[in-house]
């Protein structure tokens, strides 16, 4: 697979499943991953976990998604816009950059998250 087509399969899957299982998001991510919500960093697979769960229930629309090639041919960087509805209040845009690092060909878990609400657009 490109790196087109893995960050497509990856957005589909990571954002559906945070819609619609939290706890399906675990086995994505490992105890060397790190991530930055709402400039507050966060590291290993549990601390990620427990902010994604204190969220609550959100739903999330795609906008776009852009793809790089990251250091070595084992990594990509993707970078997604959208909106999220959060507890069924009025959607908020939001921006994420993911690096995503593989375990074995075609397998893949997020080493870097980054996440932000745009405010004001």
């Amino acid at each position: 697979m490109s790196a087109e087509e893995v960050a497509k399969a990856f957005v589909q899957h990571f954002y559906t499943t945070f819609d619609s299982n939290v706890e399906g998001l675990q086995s994505l991510f490992s105890p060397q991953s790190m991530m930055t919500f709402e400039g507050n960093q966060l590291g290993g697979q549990e601390a990620i976990m427990g902010k994604l769960r204190s969220v609550g229930k959100v739903v999330h629309q795609v906008k776009s998604i852009d793809v790089q090639p990251s250091i070595n041919d084992s990594s990509i960087i993707v970078f997604v816009t959208g909106s999220v509805k959060i507890g069924g209040d009025n959607p908020l845009h939001f921006c994420e950059m993911f690096q995503l690092v593989a375990t074995a060909p075609g397998q893949y878990y997020v080493h870097n998250d980054v996440f932000r609400l745009n405010y004001g657009l």
